[in-house]
């Protein structure tokens, strides 16, 4: 059998969920790509549920990734021919090949 404070515990627990989920269902959030400008000013577009009220800005920096350009199919089999060539079994087969279809 469960204890008692253990019950009573779980019980206030689902309770301060139900509180938070009533107290905040009804926030938004927005997410904006923006840059900053030189001079440091953030300008977001204009959304008029926002006037007036207190919001939480939170920034994160965008990773700078670099582009490669694609291979051309010519780069790729300079790089790759030969890989799976292996002479003394290219002689093999001939070999065999040459003696069984005499």
């Amino acid at each position: 059998m469960l204890k008692a404070s253990f019950l009573y515990k779980f019980v206030r627990l689902i309770q301060l969920i139900g509180i938070i989920h009533t107290k905040y269902k009804h926030m938004k959030a927005y997410k904006f790509d923006l840059r900053i400008s030189e001079s440091g000013l953030i300008q977001l577009p204009l959304n008029p549920s926002l006037f007036n009220k207190e919001v939480e800005i939170i920034i994160v920096p965008k990773n700078q990734t670099t582009i490669k350009p694609p291979n051309k199919a010519a780069d790729f089999v300079k790089k790759w021919a030969g890989f799976l060539k292996n002479t003394e079994t290219d002689n093999a087969k001939r070999t065999y090949l040459s003696e069984k279809y005499q």
